[in-house]
């Protein structure tokens, strides 16, 4: 087992790390730009330092800082969390040349993940079913326009690179296809400085279901069943549930046993999520996140497990602890971001919180680095606070979630705390009849 590892992000995610950290007696190291010095991770931690003003290109991104902190504590390995530098397949490939382990997959893996049209045609050969499009990149209106013709319309046009909604544009028809398709062009170039894109057909109506997967790196993998990330505005998620309302015990086997054999197959390690749209009892493929998700909370909870713990277990080299017999989903839990914006055009809003109360109770998670008196900076992510609940049903759940909703306070910072009371009065959200569309519709309405 390592002895000290450093936590390559900030906020509740860092924390996270270092509390799972902590009880296995392993020590850390927290990182943080010079608008980070009173975070509760800084606080949290073993050691602390210091890797650059504010600017995340400057700190969270600076591959070279963190290696050098690295060097100057003594750590072993590297967590990453998520975002950052997480599926940076570079950043990966220096920290080996350095001898030190990165605590997530392999460069290799990260690569091929990386690159949407690259990851679909190995998940279509690993025998994942994927959604109908391009054979691969697209570069001429032309191609795009014959191969629309062949998978028909709705098409969406989608950035290799992209991620976040960007580079991403809609055509419902050949008149509309020329403004897309140079318009997502010019967004994946500007964003992710690569201008390539890929095509697949447009579904109308799906659900955005997840499948959790672990592997030991030596062939081995299991699935830890689905979440339901359906809730999003912008193809940002805002509210995620597991199990998934409409997938039963048969369908969630089957869809994660093709899973967790594909991942087994190329010997992945650690954590990944293979993300699909799902539609009329058919699973879509659209692609592999490579590391922990924001979400992990809700599968940890069904299954009672912790996959940080694992996480670092394995990359020390350790045999998994997860078999897929003992993976036993119980109950049902629903996680809820909670931003610093102001409704209701969700614009970042950080500043200083004045007061904080966090919810408690049984089967009740709050995951944050907030405090009194914490001052939100306004370089970073506007996330602030992920809410958990866990229930033996879906219905308890919900009720449990406005009741932890009620007691949380967060005062001196507008919050999305309001919408999700909303949406809890909402009928489609009680029956959980609703697809990736549905908040933006309702969001448009209100």
């Amino acid at each position: 087992m390592f002895e000290k590892i450093l936590i390559a992000n900030r906020g509740e995610i860092a924390l996270r790390v270092i509390r799972a950290a902590k009880e296995m007696g392993v020590q850390t190291v927290a990182v943080h730009s010079t608008a980070d010095s009173d975070a509760m991770h800084v606080r949290m931690a073993d050691e602390a330092i210091c890797i650059g003003p504010p600017s995340s290109n400057k700190s969270y991104l600076s591959i070279p800082a963190i290696i050098s902190a690295c060097e100057v504590t003594g750590a072993q390995a590297i967590h990453p969390g998520y975002g950052f530098l997480s599926e940076n397949s570079k950043f990966v490939q220096i920290i080996e040349d350095h001898d030190l382990k990165f605590i997530g997959p392999t460069a290799q893996h990260i690569q091929i993940m990386g690159d949407k049209i690259t990851a679909k045609e190995t998940m279509r050969e690993l025998g994942v079913p994927c959604v109908p499009g391009s054979p691969g990149e697209v570069d001429t209106l032309e191609l795009a326009n014959q191969i629309a013709e062949e998978i028909g319309y709705p098409i969406i046009i989608k950035a290799t690179a992209g991620g976040g909604g960007r580079g991403m544009k809609v055509a419902a028809s050949k008149s509309e296809m020329s403004d897309a398709f140079t318009t997502a062009r010019s967004e994946a170039n500007s964003n992710f400085g690569n201008p390539a894109v890929y095509l697949e057909k447009y579904l109308g109506t799906p659900r955005h279901i997840e499948i959790q997967v672990f592997g030991d790196g030596a062939g081995n993998a299991v699935y830890l069943g689905e979440r339901d990330c359906s809730l999003q505005r912008r193809h940002q998620k805002v509210f995620e549930e597991a199990p998934g309302p409409t997938i039963d015990a048969g369908i969630r086997q089957n869809i994660g046993k093709v899973c967790a054999e594909a991942v087994a197959s190329i010997n992945y390690a650690g954590a990944g999520t293979i993300e699909f749209l799902y539609e009329n009892g058919e699973f879509y493929f659209i692609e592999m996140n490579t590391r922990l998700q924001v979400e992990h909370p809700i599968t940890e909870a069904i299954y009672g497990v912790d996959l940080v713990k694992e996480q670092i277990r394995v990359a020390a080299g350790l045999p998994m602890q997860l078999t897929q017999e003992k993976l036993k989903v119980n109950g049902h839990a629903i996680e809820v971001r909670i931003n610093a914006e102001k409704l209701p055009n969700f614009s970042p809003c950080p500043g200083k919180i004045t007061q904080f109360h966090a919810p408690g109770g049984l089967g009740v998670r709050l995951d944050s680095a907030i405090y009194d008196g914490y001052v939100i900076p306004p370089y970073y992510d506007s996330l602030i606070a992920k809410l958990i609940v866990h229930a033996e049903d879906r219905p308890a759940a919900l009720s449990r979630l406005k009741r932890a909703l009620g007691e949380l306070i967060v005062d001196g910072v507008d919050t999305t705390i309001p919408l999700f009371n909303s949406l809890l009065g909402e009928e489609d959200i009680i029956k959980g009849n609703y697809n990736i569309h549905w908040l933006e519709s309702w969001l448009g309405k209100s």
